[in-house]
């Protein structure tokens, strides 16, 4: 499994810009799922990073999180409105568990309140999933070119310039 934080050590350009995208727009990513006739759902989602761990948690029993519960596996895209990209985006794809300790939740639900002020303490979490990264991507438009930096388990990031 590859949390956030050895995805981060590994692939830390791709990193930074989620990260910077991922701030940009109040954490708000697209989540792509396979729905239960095969066809792809992309809904909202606002990830965090929490404990070295990309968690993917909201509102239970959407149907974006029965998807991950029949079919782990998503792709996770930085939200953006610039059609011209000029701060990048970057892509990240992967399995989820359903990570079930109350411990852990409860410190998450603390930390969210802590952020936000979005008050989750003291609820159960049926649905806590976090990422298994096993693939990002991102892209950066240069003067007159595009860079696409990739990442793999197992491998350093690279990257391919585009003219």
């Amino acid at each position: 499994m590859t949390t956030w934080k050895e995805f981060a050590q590994a692939a830390p350009r791709i990193a930074e810009i989620f990260l910077r995208r991922h701030a940009a727009t109040g954490n708000l990513c697209m989540l792509g799922t396979l729905r239960s006739d095969g066809f792809p759902r992309i809904s909202p989602v606002e990830p965090r990073i929490f404990e070295g761990q990309l968690a993917v948690v909201g509102m239970p029993d959407t149907t974006k999180f029965n998807d991950l519960a029949r079919d782990p596996r998503f792709c996770l895209h930085t939200a953006t409105v610039d059609t011209h990209v000029k701060d990048g985006d970057a892509k990240l794809f992967g399995t989820v568990t359903n990570l079930q300790d109350t411990e852990l939740h409860q410190r998450f639900a603390q930390q969210l309140y802590d952020d936000t002020g979005f008050d989750l303490r003291g609820r159960e979490f049926d649905q806590f999933y976090v990422a298994d990264i096993t693939v990002g991507s991102a892209v950066e438009v240069g003067d007159g070119h595009l860079d696409v930096t990739i990442w793999k388990p197992g491998e350093a990031e690279r990257v391919v310039r585009k003219h």
